[in-house]
């Protein structure tokens, strides 16, 4: 279930709550708006490790 997800601090796991909140108050189901944010949160992560492995290249 948690597979590449990657570990965030307090504050960002606060903005992954609240913005599965924003979801859930649109009338979306919390599965489906986990699934979203923890997809957002993997992309965000592949990005960044691309752009460091560019950088080291």
């Amino acid at each position: 279930m948690f597979n590449n997800v990657p570990t965030l601090n307090h504050e960002e796991q606060q903005k992954a709550a609240d913005r599965i909140h924003e979801f859930m108050a649109n009338g979306m189901s919390s599965g489906e708006a986990i699934l979203i944010v923890a997809n957002e949160i993997r992309e965000a992560a592949a990005k960044k490790q691309a752009e460091q492995t560019s950088e080291e290249e």
